[in-house]
């Protein structure tokens, strides 16, 4: 029996490097994920160039948690950037434990209750941490993509501080033609910014999120070698906030309607490619199974 989840990205409020605690909220580019078990033999497919590794782990969290062993077909497509500072490697993890969970509970392998939402996070989030893939475990990333809109975490205690829907608006992300793997930042420079992002979280639990964000994305920049002038292009054209998503190289902008072709043409003169999506307030979630 198939089964189809699919996790969205998310862009980064506050980045948890620095501190611990962090803050993310849900973008409208996806991970999708197909499952189906097999009765014995397993293969994993992705988009040409990307490494099967997290699928894998994911999976073999999810046997071992039940001590079952099947073989599974595992398919990932998606239209989320890698390595680009949108949580890829989260979406990814979260969609491939909740569709291997729900493949065996559609064969009547566990009960429907066996794991809470909680369950399915802890279990992406180690897969993570063993592939190597993020520096924190993105407790933040992980929440927002898993029950979208925006979430602010202490990433430690895998302890969500607030979530809530986030507000509509139109999102811009600027592309530059490179990746930026997290788990290869300077994580000792970023540390560095302890003071100073503590106060942009602090802006963040008091409801300023767009100060929050913007502070953060300008901070992790100088730290980075990020051009800053990317996300201050796009506050004088108008956005109501900018910075640089994750460890980059993305850059994120919230952005009014009437604001959008100032800040696309601003955008337009970096090399690289500039997105338009939207706020995902939904999360991970199964699409279609049988």
């Amino acid at each position: 029996m198939d089964v189809t989840v699919r996790s969205p990205g998310s862009a980064t409020v506050i980045n948890a490097i620095a501190t611990g605690c962090g803050s993310a909220f849900g973008i409208e580019l996806y991970v999708t994920v197909q499952t189906a078990l097999k009765p014995s033999k397993t293969i994993f497919r992705a988009e040409k160039g990307v490494d099967t590794t997290l699928m894998e782990i994911c999976v073999r969290k999810v046997l071992e948690k039940f001590n079952v062993k099947t073989g599974i077909r595992v398919q990932t497509s998606s239209d989320l950037p890698v390595a680009s500072g949108l949580s890829s490697s989260s979406a990814t993890s979260n969609a491939v434990v909740m569709a291997t969970y729900r493949a065996l509970v559609d064969d009547g392998i566990v009960s429907d209750d066996s794991l809470n939402d909680y369950d399915l996070i802890n279990l992406a989030i180690d897969a993570s941490l063993e592939a190597g893939v993020t520096i924190t475990g993105a407790f933040d990333d992980a929440s927002a993509s898993f029950f979208g809109g925006l979430t602010i975490t202490h990433n430690p205690r895998r302890e969500i501080l607030y979530n809530r829907p986030m507000e509509e608006q139109s999102i811009l992300i600027y592309m530059p033609n490179k990746k930026s793997p997290t788990a290869q930042s300077d994580v000792a420079r970023m540390k560095l910014l302890a003071p100073w992002v503590k106060l942009a979280f602090q802006e963040a639990l008091k409801g300023n999120i767009y100060h929050a964000l913007t502070l953060n994305g300008i901070l992790y920049s100088a730290a980075l070698n990020s051009n800053a002038n990317i996300a201050l292009d796009a506050l004088d054209s108008g956005a109501l906030a900018a910075g640089l998503s994750g460890t980059g190289p993305s850059f994120v902008a919230i952005v009014p309607d009437n604001a959008l072709d100032r800040v696309q043409e601003a955008w337009g003169s970096y090399p690289g490619r500039v997105i338009l999506t939207g706020v995902d307030n939904v999360g991970t979630r199964m699409v279609e199974h049988g």
